[in-house]
C-alpha cells in the first residue's frame, strides 16, 4: 500500500469516526427535541371527554387514513415508516393487538417515557392530540401488526 493510499484510508476513518459522533449525539436528544404535529381528525366519530379503553377505530377506513398521517407526522421519526423500526425505538409492528395491546399504547402515547434521569424520550401527546387522533394511530399501527 502507498502512503497516498495509507493517508487516504486514514482520512476516511476519521471522517467516518466524525460521523458516527454527529450522529449519536443527535441520536440522543431526537426523541426529546420532537415536536407535536397537530392531527385532522375530520370524518371520524367524536369520542368525548371520557378516555376510551379500547379502540373504538378498529376497521374504521377513516380512522386507518388519519392515522397513517398522524402516525408520519409524529411517529416515524422515532419508529420509523411504516411502523418499521430502525433501532431508535420500539417497533411497533410486534406490539400485541386488542385490549392489552391498546392498553399500553394509550398508556405510553397518553404520558410518553423518560429514562430514570428524567431525560424524555418520548414526549407526551396527551393535551396536545386528541384522542381521535391517538386511537386513529392506534388504528394504523394495528393494521401493520406482524407476528
Amino acid at each position: 500500500m502507498t502512503l497516498r493510499n495509507v493517508l487516504i484510508a486514514l482520512s476516511a476513518g476519521v471522517m467516518l469516526a466524525a460521523g458516527y459522533a454527529v450522529l449519536g449525539a443527535s441520536e440522543g436528544q431526537a426523541h426529546g427535541d420532537v415536536t407535536p404535529q397537530a392531527v385532522d381528525v375530520t370524518g371520524l366519530d367524536p369520542l368525548g371527554p371520557e378516555w376510551r379503553t379500547d379502540n373504538p377505530y378498529g376497521g374504521n377506513k377513516r380512522a386507518l387514513e388519519v392515522g397513517s398521517s398522524g402516525y408520519n407526522q409524529n411517529c416515524a421519526r422515532c419508529h420509523g415508516l411504516q411502523v418499521i423500526s430502525g433501532g431508535i425505538a420500539p417497533d411497533l409492528r410486534y406490539l400485541e393487538k386488542g385490549k392489552i395491546g391498546d392498553e399500553w399504547f394509550m398508556t405510553r402515547i397518553r404520558g410518553g417515557a423518560k429514562k430514570q434521569d428524567g431525560t424524555t424520550i418520548m414526549p407526551a401527546f396527551e393535551g396536545f392530540l386528541p384522542q381521535e387522533a391517538m386511537w386513529s394511530i392506534r388504528t394504523y399501527v394495528e393494521s401493520l401488526h406482524q407476528d
